[in-house]
Formats: structure tokens, sequence, C-alpha cells
């Protein structure tokens, strides 16, 4: 009788968020992909350079020649600026504040009820549970624009037309499929063990997703909060139609648009108003790139 001898079984540990960054970051300090990086980066910035420099430059230059034309010509002017800012110019003043009052609540509101959405399908068995996230996530192929009208004469109906509550609650019914698929998939790379553990503890759903997962939930929570954030910030669909083009409630894009839609082609100041808008998403941006970028590898990561 001959032995039989039995190979050992090798498993393959799971990547990490972490091992994924590293792989990504290696293939990133390639030369091939510095030169891309740089090739992408100068077209990105040169638009952006040249909305600046048209931003501060007099009524006439900026209607009746380019903007490289600057450095043959450098006259500067703050009057720009000081007219979109002006109650009798475009007022941006007001529609800033209302971008903040409009993005927050917008960017909140979905990251805290997709929290809950995605523990719920990540770690809490139930019947149905596939098929209703399978139903949540191709929420994300309905087109916005089907939805305007019939969201508009609900909130007509409800008698919320006019308000702060009828951008928020669209964004975030818009935002949420999105919230609850990126969340979810992060969750599903936190190792089991964990979460046993805290149940053998003593640990209930709200204790564990409190103080266990929820620290662990930064870089999606930032990673989709960047998301939602420029979304909001840049939107004029949706606050047109439901905002309307007054300074009560109306957003900084909308303040924009009536700079362009009421003064033909006043360049200079679209490009001065275009230029204060862009400086808050750039902000948040580039201080929570890091996150961002952790978020969206877990997030792709197959759970």
């Amino acid at each position: 009788m001959t032995a039989t001898t039995v190979s050992p079984v090798t498993t393959t540990p799971p990547i990490t968020p972490v091992d994924a960054a590293a792989v990504a970051r290696r293939r990133l300090s390639r030369p091939w992909a510095s030169l891309a990086a740089v090739v992408l980066g100068i077209l990105w910035t040169l638009p952006t350079f040249g909305l600046a420099v048209t931003s501060v430059r007099p009524q006439l230059l900026a209607r009746t020649t380019g903007w490289w034309t600057f450095f043959s010509d450098p006259q500067v002017t703050l009057d720009n600026y000081r007219t979109v800012f002006s109650p009798q110019g475009g007022n941006l003043g007001a529609y800033f504040l209302n971008s903040f009052v409009i993005t927050i609540p917008a960017v909140l509101f979905p990251l805290s009820l997709a929290v809950l959405a995605a523990y719920a399908f990540a770690w809490v068995d139930f019947k149905g549970r596939n098929v209703l996230f399978i139903a949540v996530f191709s929420l994300q192929i309905v087109p916005i624009q089907v939805t305007l009208l019939p969201l508009l004469k609900l909130y007509v109906g409800a008698g919320l037309a006019g308000t702060f509550w009828t951008i928020w609650l669209s964004h975030s019914v818009f935002a949420l499929p999105l919230a609850i698929f990126l969340i979810h998939n992060f969750m599903r790379e936190i190792p089991r063990e964990l979460i046993e553990a805290a149940r053998m503890d003593g640990a209930g759903h709200v204790q564990i997703l409190l103080k266990v997962l929820l620290p662990l939930l930064t870089p999606a929570l930032a990673a989709f909060g960047i998301f939602q954030f420029l979304w909001v910030w840049n939107d004029l669909l949706v606050a047109l139609t439901f905002a309307g083009g007054g300074t009560d409630v109306a957003p900084l894009t909308v303040g924009i648009y009536n700079l362009s839609g009421t003064r033909g082609s006043a360049l200079h100041l679209v490009s001065a108003g275009a230029f204060v808008s862009i400086i808050v998403p750039v902000t948040v941006f580039l201080s929570l790139q890091r996150y961002f970028v952790r978020g969206l590898l877990a997030g792709g990561l197959k759970g």
C-alpha cells in the first residue's frame, strides 16, 4: 500500500486597500506615466490659467483680444470682481453663501443614509438582500432629466417649491445608489473576524457600526464626499429646476448663468465669476485627495 503525499494548500492573501494603493503608486511612478501626467496637467491647467487672466483684464481687451495677448499688453484690473460681487452687478456673495447652504447638507444626508444601508447590505442577513442591492445599484442608470418634472410636481404639491429642501432631497436621492455601492464595497473588505469579535464582546449592530466600522470608513466616506461635493457645487440643472434664479435659494452656478444670460457677451464678468466658483472645489479636492484615491481603490476591489 503506497502512501499518498498531500501537498500543502496555499491560500492567496486578500488584496487590501493599502496593497492596491502601493501597486498603483509603483505603476504611476514609471517614466511614461509621469510624462502623461505632466501633459495632462498642462492641458488641464492652461484653460484655468486663461480664465484667471481674462478675469483681471479690462472689458474692452477681454472682448476683442485673446487672453494670450496679455503678455504683450499686461493691463490688470479688479473691477470685474468688484462688479460681480456688487448688489447692482452679479451679487455673487449671496449666491456663494447659498452654495454652501446647499452643498453641505446635500453631502451629509446621502452619506448618513448610505452608511446605514451599506451596513445592512454587507453584514445583516435578510431575505432578498442581494436582489434589493442590485435594484438599488441599477438606479444609477436612470437619467436625472426624466425625474425632474415628476419631482417638481411632488414638491409643488407638498408646498416645498422654492426652498432649500427641494435641492437637498433631489441631490440626496440622485446620490444614494453610488454612495451605497461604494461604501458597501469598502465594508466588505473589512475582515469578518473583526465583526465576529465585536459580537462576542456583546456589541450590537449600532455599536459595531459606530465604534468598529465607522472609524475604518474614512477613505470611502471622503471619496464619496468629494464626488458629491463637486457634483452639487457645480450643478446647474437641478438648481435651475427647483431653485429658480433669485438670490434666496439659488447657488453660485445660477448666479454665473445670470451673468451670461443678462449681460450678453460679458466674458470679463463670467470669467471672474467662474474663477471664484472653482476656488472652493479645488481646495476641497487637494485637501482630501489621498482619501479620494484610497476610497476609489477600495471600492473597486472585489468583496
